[in-house]
């Protein structure tokens, strides 16, 4: 004959069961986290701020890398859970979250490249790009790149996509395009370019002015920590311990230049001039708040990126989604 259990008896076990799982579960909160860094890439310098001066520790938590060769690289990482955060732009983590992807999205940096010449260039217009050589990183479906194409339409230069001779590459070999010659224009990632200018080449025009002449505010974030939205979820103090590492770390880039001396191997500058152009354009773009306008700039951005651009750029079917912005967000 079978044990016979009372229905007294069952409740009691569910309701243990119940209340065993919430003990069990924030006894082994995340106190940890990895986050996906391009090597010599801008994220690499703050994170090592952050582990010199222990601002992961003072918050409770510890703050490891994963160096990578790219940024595409470090989505993979994200997506394959090879790391908790990754440094990208908020249209990748729209287009995620379209796909059924939940990530988040937490301001980095403002600071973008811009169309730059050879010093002695006599293109002193975009209109004077028709028909020239235009180095552009990032390939066709670049940010930057589609806000250029914007800005020659509405400036008289045409699609520059069509009127211009874009040449297509990674940044660091346009670099030696142009300083070997070969290039007319170049439009690069900030860091690149500042190399560039430090060594005579000149700004024909930054993004930030071309975000700006669409009535944009030239401090919006683009590029940022992204991460999944399970981790806000379910782990609110280690993100906000995160987040307040990362407005530390940033404090002091803003007003130490012994500490810009200290991480001065991680850039690979290549001469004084240079190394003090990077310092000033990192601390350029350092966002000092977001708001719903903030929200509001991004949603004109991502629509004149969309009517230039189209899905290629969007991806299918993508739509502006404010709640890819993470409203734990500490400035």
């Amino acid at each position: 004959m079978g044990v016979q259990i009372s229905r007294r008896e069952v409740l009691a076990a569910a309701c243990a069961l119940a209340c065993a799982a919430p003990l069990g579960a924030r006894a082994e909160r995340k106190t940890a986290l990895t986050a996906g860094a391009v090597q010599f890439g801008t994220g690499q310098w703050l994170f090592d701020v952050i582990a010199a001066n222990k601002l992961d520790t003072a918050e409770g938590f510890t703050l490891s890398q994963r160096l990578l060769a790219s940024n595409g690289a470090a989505d993979i990482a994200l997506l394959g859970q090879q790391a908790d955060i990754a440094i990208t732009d908020w249209f990748w983590v729209m287009r995620q979250r379209s796909l059924g992807g939940d990530y988040l999205f937490m301001p980095f940096t403002a600071s973008l490249g811009g169309v730059i010449v050879p010093e002695a260039s006599p293109i002193k217009d975009i209109a004077e790009l028709k028909d020239k050589e235009i180095g552009v990183a990032g390939g066709p479906i670049d940010k930057s790149w589609i806000l250029l194409r914007a800005y020659g339409i509405k400036h008289g230069a045409g699609d520059l996509a069509s009127t211009a001779k874009p040449v297509f590459g990674a940044p660091p070999l346009l670099n030696e395009q142009a300083a070997a010659g070969r290039l007319a224009a170049l439009l690069n990632f900030w860091p690149f370019a500042a190399r560039l200018e430090a060594k005579g080449w000149r700004r024909l025009i930054a993004v930030s002015d071309i975000m700006r002449s669409f009535g944009i505010g030239p401090d919006l974030p683009l590029v940022g920590f992204v991460f999944p939205a399970s981790l806000a979820r379910d782990e609110p103090a280690l993100m906000q311990g995160f987040a307040k590492a990362v407005r530390k770390a940033q404090h002091i880039l803003l007003g130490s230049d012994e500490e810009w001396d200290r991480i001065r191997p991680l850039m690979k500058a290549g001469s004084d001039q240079e190394f003090r152009l990077l310092r000033s354009r990192y601390r350029e773009g350092v966002p000092h708040g977001w708001s719903e306008a903030s929200r509001e700039d991004a949603r004109k951005l991502f629509e004149i990126v969309r009517q230039t651009g189209g899905e290629d750029v969007t991806g299918p079917g993508v739509t502006f989604d404010a709640k890819a912005f993470w409203d734990g967000i500490v400035l």
